[in-house]
């Protein structure tokens, strides 16, 4: 019935679980896909080639850069990352809900080409509980936790901005409200002229 797939951004502080919450929710939507992002980073252990990243050269990522073939793109450590947009225009064609997930900045990019772009915040329920939970992966030291709750408060006053908030206190409760996110977009008669249309002009 939809016109077309709808785009989603989703954000949130690390430690908000927001890509938790989206694996949960493709692993119960067909109709929901995560956008694949490209990196010139070497690929690590387990990671596999076009499901967890795109891993390209530098020389190919510039090259998608100067064609204009980048949603958006930034660098980090010395390597590029980005979302193609290739991928998504294809996804979306074929009617799907297409999530990338993103931080802040390069949802704003996003939005400047797709403005009717979907956007959601994941947000933990309180900081002290985004400070436990980054504490509690055990993988970082004292200056990083700390760089990242900094980090974390100034995407966080960014909420507003958004169109959504999903609180994760809950898993369960976080993934359904993404889904019912979803599913009241797909219902919106802006999405669904050609239908309309069609029913319309066959009375």
């Amino acid at each position: 019935m939809i016109d077309k797939g709808m785009l989603i951004t989703v954000s949130g502080p690390s430690g908000s679980g927001k890509g938790t919450v989206l694996g949960e929710l493709v692993k119960k939507r067909d109709d929901v896909k995560i956008s694949v992002s490209m990196t010139t980073r070497q690929n690590r252990n387990g990671e596999i080639d076009g499901i967890n990243y795109y891993f390209v050269s530098k020389e190919y990522f510039e090259k998608k850069i100067n064609e204009g073939s980048m949603l958006e793109y930034a660098q980090y450590a010395g390597n590029y990352y980005g979302t193609p947009k290739e991928p998504v225009d294809e996804m979306l064609k074929a009617g799907k809900a297409v999530i990338l997930e993103i931080d802040v900045q390069g949802a704003d990019k996003i939005k400047e080409i797709y403005p009717d772009v979907i956007r959601i915040f994941i947000m933990p329920p309180s900081a002290s509980v985004l400070e436990r939970r980054l504490r509690g992966r055990n993988t970082e030291d004292e200056e990083t936790i700390n760089h990242r709750l900094v980090i974390a408060k100034g995407e966080m006053k960014m909420a507003s901005e958004y169109d959504f908030i999903v609180i994760n206190d809950k898993l369960d409760s976080a993934v359904k409200d993404v889904e019912t996110i979803i599913d009241a977009e797909r219902l919106k008669a802006s999405r669904n002229k050609i239908f309309l249309s069609e029913v319309i002009n066959n009375v």
